[in-house]
């Protein structure tokens, strides 16, 4: 609906999806009191769609503000004035979903800060920012039209739909090729013997008044709602309950159910004191287990009884682990004794050290070696902050850190602690969002990168646990943003400190803080003064001319494994391959499947008996015989986690085998039982990808094994051997945590790469060293900022042409600071071919005019016409 905005109120929302721009809404006198900057409201957009949008200014009256951008200090009293809307028609809000905004001005700026720095849209932050359930959006229904009557003849199939969609009445078209298939179905088959296209015959049948499509607001969130059973005014009262005891005489079952009621209500005091508010809530399904529904109607119809409902937070009382029931006292004393520790020497000097820099920086980088017990400090900093009236949010790398961490922080802080990461159902991570902007929220909130988005009142402290990670860094789809840098920016902006805590720091900290712009803090001993790990490195050629392997084991490896399991200790190794084998190849021809849709092999997964592309996802079935060849040798080459682990089992028999890598952990409840039983030495062995080597914490492990390091080491990039040293040192970590020195056996063909040397010594200054030199004589990060340019086609010849094209561009603005373009290792994905250019800008230069002139140089690109369909992505300060 449009209507004429003289005299109206207006509003500029920001819709989820990748649009660059605002929208300005006209909105109805009935909302005027009702709408905040920060608030939901819906909207319509284009011809047919319903979106809930975010406002990000007004109301304001008749004039829209001159610049279009958002300001996130300006208030709703800011009345701009200029541009007449008296000659436009601005289509109507819908309807208000929030009473009080759920985004506060501090978020809406570091949307703002997201969305120009990292070159995306402000509909792609919102997209990524706020959980599904508070993304509303319409879908497609169709609808019979009962109204329908014509001569006009049917086909078949139209015939067919027109009759199963007079009996549903409506249907989501997402869902009407399902349920036109399944009716179809008759004992497993279909009648037509082959699938039939429904959205056609529904365009036609649409064409002809036979069917009518509207959209309907899709609601993702509900909140989950519990009966629950109160005794009715009337009956509270104890004389009154007598009398009803007396005239239930002859009613047993309805008189012990009374009874239960009263009990586990615990009426007794609220009748004493005729205090209502002290009955205890009672659900209706508890009051009736084992009692006879006939029993309650009973109550019911006598009055005695009422029913109400009660909206139930998903997160109240909320335990991490689902696996809590297997947990034993003796279990639960182990973990509550690591918090009555005083701190060491070394960890209080470390701890004095960060509150002493936090008086002068805003930053501060804590330099500590793997289990010098960086956690119990983090713990001493957030009870400070807490104590303050401050909030603190905890952030880690990997969902599967979660599980452990939070077991140890919920002894201390108990319900003041909140977990938000993707693999809790998407209706608890909203209520955890409506308990940030409750009047009690959480103190401290345990997280992955999505947890910045969180709205936060008191901010006092981000810690940054494994700041180095690369998985902080948002990758696909946009915005691919860096957690730990946007903490910064939301820190300074709100006035809180930021701690990052790691081993390994990443070169640019480390860089940061040796130039005096973060404090420096080092933990330098293990807590106990365990020793580090003693690292053997094993040269694979040397091992395999011998004959002295095993498949991927050396005999070394094997050896001190089998001492570790007699002595009852536990083992770790270390494969970054899942799967069982990272391709196939034909013996008789050496063909090898690939995906269709992307420039990679396949990989063999032997559990699932299917070949994944893990680019894409796609999978297929194993081929019986090679299709250029005919021939029937096909075997899995190499070693994934799933054939390591199946080699495992006929070395080591009598051990328990576990795996973690992305196929076994896709659950919550899988990694946290696979955890759990590691933990409580139910596994003898754990064979995973890089998700064992982030900060997990186990005192049995006497042993690491890393199968093959070469992986890390070749990988054609200039962060290789910093990645590499930073992997290889935390696995390296998990090894002799408690007691006794552990043991690592590092297997390589390139023994004598100074990167290994340096992990052998531990030597984080001689890398340091050694790649800041290599840094500055090719201009790389922490001397410059890089902006990596990717180009995506369907058609190689216009990628190829486009390439160029951007390349000259670039060279045009940009002079020697642009490389490429180039063809990256992986060319196609998902049927899209790929081409890359690199852009380098100087520390001192402006990055602000960097950005300007890349956005203004992709929108004329993508007006070409052969380059419409095309896609360029920006991504600043990959990693």
């Amino acid at each position: 609906m449009e209507h004429s905005c003289s005299g109206i109120l207006l509003i500029d929302v920001v819709l989820p999806l990748p649009l660059a721009e605002t929208y300005t809404y006209r909105l109805p006198e009935s909302m005027h009191d009702r709408v905040r900057v920060g608030s939901r409201v819906i909207v319509p957009f284009g011809n047919k769609k319903i979106y809930s949008a975010i406002v990000v200014k007004g109301p304001y009256p008749q004039s829209p503000p001159e610049d279009g951008a958002y300001n996130g200090d300006e208030r709703n009293d800011a009345l701009p004035s200029g541009r007449d809307w008296s000659g436009w028609n601005l289509k109507e809000v819908l309807d208000v979903l929030d009473p009080v905004p759920i985004l506060l001005p501090d978020q809406l700026w570091l949307w703002q800060w997201i969305a120009d720095y990292y070159l995306c849209t402000l509909g792609e932050v919102y997209k990524a920012a706020l959980p599904s359930g508070m993304k509303l959006e319409s879908e497609s229904v169709v609808e019979y039209n009962s109204d329908y009557d014509t001569d006009t003849p049917f086909t078949r199939n139209e015939q067919y739909l027109l009759d199963l969609m007079e009996r549903l009445r409506e249907q989501r078209v997402q869902d009407l090729q399902k349920a036109f298939d399944a009716s179809q179905m008759v004992n497993g088959k279909s009648v037509n013997g082959k699938s039939v296209n429904v959205l056609s015959l529904v365009k036609s049948l649409l064409d002809k008044g036979a069917l009518i499509m509207h959209e309907q607001l899709k609601q993702n969130y509900r909140p989950r709602i519990v009966h629950c059973v109160r005794l009715t005014e009337a009956f509270f009262s104890q004389d009154r309950l007598n009398q009803l005891f007396d005239e239930l005489r002859r009613a047993q079952r309805q008189s012990d159910l009374l009874l239960r009621y009263l009990d586990l209500s615990k009426a007794a005091a609220a009748l004493t004191l005729q205090n209502r508010s002290l009955l205890v809530e009672l659900e209706k399904s508890t009051l009736m287990e084992g009692q006879s529904e006939a029993a309650f109607k009973g109550l019911r119809e006598r009055g005695v009884l009422e029913v109400y409902e009660r909206e139930l937070s998903r997160i109240e009382g909320l335990k991490n682990s689902s696996i809590e029931e297997l947990k034993t006292d003796e279990q639960n004393n182990f973990q509550s004794s690591i918090f009555n520790l005083q701190l060491s020497p070394a960890q209080q000097v470390a701890y004095d050290s960060i509150r002493t820099a936090f008086a002068t920086r805003d930053v501060c980088l804590l330099h500590g070696v793997t289990s010098s017990g960086k956690t119990e400090i983090y713990i001493r900093l957030i009870q400070e902050q807490i104590g303050q009236g401050r909030q603190v949010l905890y952030l880690l790398p990997e969902i599967v850190l979660t599980a452990q961490l939070v077991e140890r922080l919920r002894r201390v802080f108990g319900n003041r602690l909140g977990v938000y990461h993707s693999k809790y159902p998407d209706a608890e991570r909203v209520e955890v969002w409506q308990k940030q902007l409750s009047d009690q929220p959480y103190d401290i909130v345990v997280g992955v990168r999505s947890s910045v988005f969180l709205p936060f009142r008191r901010l006092g402290l981000i810690i940054v646990d494994e700041e180095h990670e690369n998985s902080f860094k948002q990758q696909d789809p946009a915005p691919r943003y860096h957690a730990r840098n946007v903490a910064l920016v939301l820190a300074r902006r709100v006035g809180a400190k930021t701690l990052l805590g790691t081993a390994t720091p990443s070169l640019e900290s480390y860089y940061n803080a040796q130039q005096g712009r973060y404090a420096l803090v080092t933990l330098s001993e293990r807590f106990g003064q365990v020793q580090l790990p003693r690292i053997e490195v094993v040269d694979l050629r040397d091992r395999r001319r011998r004959k002295e392997m095993k498949g991927p084991f050396s005999t070394d490896l094997l050896r001190a494994m089998s001492d570790a399991l007699g002595r009852r200790e536990q083992i770790i190794l270390f494969q970054n391959r899942r799967g069982y084998a990272p391709q196939m190849e034909c013996q008789t021809c050496g063909w090898n499947p690939r995906c269709t849709q992307c420039d990679v092999t396949l990989t063999l997964h032997r559990q699932s008996n299917r070949m994944t592309c893990h680019y894409c996802g796609a999978t297929y079935p194993i081929p019986e015989r090679c299709p250029q060849c005919e021939g029937h040798e096909l075997v899995g080459v190499g070693y994934g986690t799933e054939r390591i682990q199946e080699e495992l089992a006929q070395l080591f028999p009598q051990a328990r085998i576990a795996r973690m890598d992305l196929d076994t952990t896709r659950s919550r409840t899988a990694y946290e039982r696979l955890l759990y039983d590691f933990q409580h030495g139910r596994t003898d062995i754990l064979v995973g990808t890089q998700m064992v080597t982030k900060g997990l914490d186990f005192e049995r492990v006497s042993v690491v094994g890393i199968l093959n390091a070469d992986t890390m080491l070749n990988m054609p990039d200039f962060r290789s051997y910093e990645h590499a040293f930073q992997m290889l040192s935390q696995v390296a970590g998990r090894a002799g945590r408690r007691n006794r020195q552990g043991l690592v056996v590092l297997q390589t063909k390139s023994p004598d790469l100074s990167v290994v040397r340096q992990v052998v010594g531990n030597d984080y200054a001689g890398l340091y060293r050694d790649q800041l030199d290599e840094r500055q004589a090719f201009r790389y990060p922490p001397f410059v900022r890089l902006v990596v340019v990717t180009l995506r086609h369907r058609d190689v010849r216009i990628v190829e042409q486009m390439a160029r094209d951007m390349g000259a561009l670039l060279r045009r603005q940009f002079g020697n600071r642009v490389l490429g373009p180039d063809t990256p290792a992986v060319s196609r994905v998902q049927l899209m071919y790929i081409r890359r250019l690199i852009l380098k800008v100087e520390v001192t230069a402006s990055m602000a005019d960097a950005r300007r002139r890349l956005r203004q140089l992709r929108d004329f690109l993508l007006q070409q016409k052969p380059y419409r369909s095309a896609q360029v992505v920006y991504d600043v300060d990959p990693v």
